[in-house]
């Protein structure tokens, strides 16, 4: 018997899970979570380690564009702005936080 998932044939059992279940795997680029800010809450404490790695990391593209490196100074403006980014979620549970009690 043959198994297919879309229009795609399965060979064996990893095939299936991956193309059952997508890949855990990200294309290798700029991390976005650790300049924007993962969608799940934070402690202060982890909050203020990946802004620490992200401004070295920032500081580090922003030398190697301004030593020639094109790819570099592209991430470095990448990464500026997803630091000017609030995630969805951190932004709606600031407005209920603070809109208090109903009069």
């Amino acid at each position: 018997m043959r198994s297919y998932i879309g229009h795609h044939q399965l060979v064996n059992q990893t095939e299936f899970e991956e193309l059952a279940f997508g890949f855990d795997e990200r294309p290798t680029g700029l991390d976005v979570e650790l300049f924007r800010g993962p969608l799940r809450p934070e402690t202060a404490d982890e909050r203020r380690a990946r802004e620490d790695a992200a401004r070295d990391i920032a500081a580090d593209l922003r030398a190697m564009g301004e030593d020639g490196d094109e790819i570099a100074a592209w991430d470095a403006l990448y990464a500026d702005a997803l630091t000017r980014t609030v995630p969805f979620l951190r932004a709606a549970r600031t407005d209920q936080s603070e809109a208090g009690e109903a009069a």
